[in-house]
């Protein structure tokens, strides 16, 4: 069984081709800049030429994107976009229009592709099925895959007059309470809530471009993260614990326990140092987290369901940001599943199809036994 997955980040995507028939140490992966930066870095090219620019597709990573677009409005330069493709910096209309992007529709948008000189045209989506194919295929690779897989950071679409980050916290509370396991946040195509926008527009470009609905899965990248996290052996025998997703752009930790998840929070990266991290998972831990105590940090919030206090002890963090963590004042371990920290997402959303797509769960969960592994404290 061969099962394509993408976690698709700020900074990078990170590419993992799963086969049962292998080792998962020998899988092929690829890790390369995220489509959010490839747009970013085409926006800066057409701002230095002062060339107008046309946005159509669907909603997509923003972050990068969205800075690049908004300073190029900001130049004096021409924006325009499609709805579905305007999605991508608000949800709100209006909002997208004091950004300086002029909204048209597919005919409009034909007209300014065939009458506009100097337009650079680019076409937003998080997931390219034919060109990470068209990869594969240079090197021999057969892709006609079993599966694919992507997650992607959701916010979910809020209502004008909500936060997003409210909106998104109240979405993953509304989840834990319903499903409380990582695998929550893994959804088979056809089950997509209506409001996870970013996730639907990864099905519909997947699906368009020749992925079966029926085996396509897609994730929130945290969860995914740290699910794939409890794939490192040694994480695997402590039974969870805290785990920390330090990304490019969003923290997320979770303590998980023997009925599933106890807590969580989020916040963003960029708003935290490794002292205020620190304290947000002593707080986790002994339970005393509060939601607005992250909120009004410009943070997503935070989530305790078990009243009891527990040890922090070994803390595991992954993530590409997780040097932030080497001076911590806790006992920090360091996940490596299967061997590389950057593929995590990657793993916990092949755990998560086991959980999804429950006839491929036995030869899935015999190949990710593994190497058995022994912890450093334990050759002293």
């Amino acid at each position: 069984m061969r099962i394509l997955a993408v976690d698709i980040g700020t900074g990078t995507q990170d590419i993992l081709l799963y086969d049962t028939d292998l080792q998962p140490e020998n899988s092929f992966k690829l890790i390369l800049p995220s489509p959010t930066m490839m747009v970013a870095r085409q926006v800066k090219a057409a701002t230095r030429h002062a060339r107008p620019l046309l946005l159509t597709g669907v909603a997509m990573g923003g972050g990068p994107s969205h800075w690049a677009v908004r300073d190029h409005a900001r130049a004096g330069n021409d924006v325009f976009a499609t709805p579905e493709a305007a999605a991508t910096f608000d949800d709100d209309p209006v909002k997208v229009g004091e950004m300086g992007i002029q909204l048209v529709d597919q005919s409009e948008a034909a007209r300014l592709q065939r009458y506009r000189g100097n337009l650079l045209h680019l076409n937003l989506q998080d997931f390219d099925y034919p060109l990470l194919t068209e990869m594969f295929s240079r090197f021999g690779i057969d892709t006609q895959f079993d599966g694919v897989a992507v997650a992607v950071f959701d916010h979910g679409a809020a209502p004008p007059d909500v936060s997003d980050r409210q909106f998104r916290f109240d979405y993953l509370d509304r989840r834990i309470r319903e499903h409380n396991r990582l695998s929550a946040f893994a959804y088979a195509a056809d089950d997509i809530p209506a409001e996870m926008t970013r996730l639907r527009s990864v099905s519909h470009t997947a699906t368009a471009d020749g992925v079966k609905s029926s085996r396509l899965l897609v994730m929130d990248t945290a969860p995914a993260a740290v699910l794939g996290a409890t794939c490192d052996p040694l994480v695997r025998r402590r039974g969870g614990g805290l785990i920390a997703n330090v990304g490019n752009f969003h923290t997320l930790a979770f303590r998980l326990g023997e009925g599933g998840i106890d807590g969580l929070f989020e916040h963003h990266t960029g708003e935290v140092t490794a002292e205020k991290l620190d304290r947000l998972l002593s707080s986790l831990a002994a339970s005393s987290l509060k939601n607005e105590d992250v909120f009004q940090d410009q943070g997503h919030g935070a989530l305790v369901y078990n009243r009891r206090p527990c040890e922090p002890g070994v803390i595991t963090v992954t993530g590409p940001r997780r040097g932030m963590m080497v001076k911590s004042k806790h006992k920090i371990y360091y996940a490596v599943p299967y061997g590389d920290m950057m593929i995590t997402g990657c793993w916990g959303m092949i755990r998560a199809w086991a959980d999804v797509f429950l006839d491929d769960k036995a030869v899935i969960e015999e190949s990710l036994r593994g190497a058995k592994t022994v912890a450093p404290w334990e050759l002293v």
